[in-house]
């Protein structure tokens, strides 16, 4: 085994499994959509909540977008980064969709993760 071989070996066995989750949330009446990316879910919908009873600072904030619809996982940042950017590109009704094949009750997830 070559010395490039077992640095790489060596590298790997560091790397450590990371959560990083991509998320689409919504207003109580279900009319905002809000797509976002974050590395604590709970955490970030805990933002949400408190910045929608307060300053009001960021969209989610101003339209009380924190009821959590639509979730999923990535290991690495890029990817959730990448998909994040991707659904914020697509028009209401393909996000709707997606939601629909996850939650199709639309039901709030908030206490269920």
């Amino acid at each position: 085994m070559s010395i490039i071989t077992q640095r790489r070996i060596s590298y790997f066995r560091h790397v450590k499994n990371h959560n990083y989750f991509t998320y689409i949330t919504t207003n109580r009446s279900k009319k905002v959509l809000y797509t976002g990316m974050t590395n604590d879910l709970l955490a970030r919908l805990n933002q949400h909540k408190s910045d929608a009873y307060s300053d009001k600072k960021t969209f989610a904030g101003k339209y009380n977008c924190f009821y959590l619809l639509y979730w999923e996982r990535h290991q690495y940042v890029n990817h959730a980064i990448e998909r994040e950017k991707e659904i914020k590109g697509w028009k209401r009704f393909k996000k709707e969709n997606l939601i629909n094949k996850f939650n199709p009750e639309w039901r709030f997830l908030n206490d269920e993760i």
